[in-house]
């Protein structure tokens, strides 16, 4: 397969920023506020309720450098953890009409028709649970090696909780999010070393407990048949980029896949608690301009979610980031 780059990394946050103290007295939790913090958040940000998740996507997509937008878009994959967040249609009209319509107002293409993405096709990513923006990775990266006439593939995850809804998950702090990136054959930023997905639907329902007591295991699964299909080991990562999960998660994981604690990077987790899909791309761009990344550094991106899923991705960088 031809290399292919990721580059060009944007993300939006919902409007509100609350302390995890205000979301206990306001009933969006299950665990104390204590609780949470222990584990490492502090903050987390939620969605007016006139700002949808599409807003959420248009807002990243905006931050992306414009020229890169204007050279060319062949393909848009638009990503959601959420299913309901990948259709902006109107039930209320849907129950009025009986006019299935009003169901099938697609955000991905609605994205599309508004930055004037016009040759590019629309993929939509909806199974994967908080891993889907690894999976929008990996599909444009496909994408490419079977059309050898496209050049950059958009990259799009977006989503937030209905109104009502509690902001914890699996014993996470949420926040409403979406992230962006372009992925090209034109040499930037990342190399696509390699991805790879487990999912074992049998847990599809799994409860919170059941998730957390599955997360050692399948990480480790997930991170040692990553790296055989790299060629590589644990000695030739220089970072490992995860989901902001349990503090506690990634201050073990290390020792059990046997890479430095110093080499793992989520600093996002404080402020943004868990951003859905977002997260590995948040802590990413962190990396990238945090002056510690040299060419040729090897970047391990990891992530799990509902359904269940894991994917990993292994990155190399390009350049000496600033």
């Amino acid at each position: 397969m031809a290399d292919v780059y990721v580059d060009c990394f944007s993300h939006a946050l919902g409007d509100t920023k609350a302390h995890v103290s205000e979301s206990e007295t306001a009933g969006r939790l299950l665990s104390s506020a204590a609780d949470l913090g222990s584990a490492g958040f502090e903050w987390h940000h939620m969605c007016e309720p006139s700002t949808t998740a599409y807003d959420l996507a248009a807002a990243a997509v905006r931050q992306l450098p414009e020229p890169e937008l204007r050279a060319g878009v062949d393909a848009i994959v638009y990503a959601t953890c959420l299913p309901g967040n990948g259709n902006v249609g109107d039930p209320a009209r849907w129950r009025a009409s009986g006019d299935v319509m009003h169901l099938m107002d697609f955000p991905g293409s609605r994205l599309q028709a508004d930055f004037g993405l016009d040759d590019a096709v629309v993929v939509g990513i909806t199974q994967q649970g908080c891993t889907t923006m690894l999976g929008a990775l990996r599909m444009a990266r496909a994408l490419l090696a079977a059309e050898p006439g496209w050049r950059r593939v958009l990259c799009v995850t977006a989503d937030r909780f209905p109104e009502g809804s509690l902001y914890e998950h699996s014993y996470n702090l949420i926040s409403d999010s979406a992230a962006a990136c372009l992925v090209g054959r034109a040499p930037a930023g990342f190399r696509m070393v390699t991805s790879h997905q487990i999912t074992n639907g049998g847990l599809h329902r799994a409860t919170n407990d059941e998730t957390l007591g599955s997360y050692f295991s399948y990480i480790t699964l997930l991170i040692n048949q990553t790296l055989q299909r790299a060629g590589l080991d644990a000695g030739d990562i220089t970072w490992v980029v995860p989901q902001n999960t349990n503090r506690a998660a990634w201050q073990i994981m290390p020792r059990v896949i046997k890479i430095e604690p110093s080499r793992v990077w989520q600093p996002s987790l404080p402020d943004n608690g868990h951003a859905i899909s977002a997260d590995n791309l948040i802590n990413l761009a962190s990396l990238a301009t945090s002056g510690q990344v040299r060419r040729g550094d090897r970047v391990l991106l990891v992530v799990a979610g509902y359904g269940l899923n894991w994917q990993a991705l292994v990155l190399e960088a390009t350049e000496e980031f600033a």
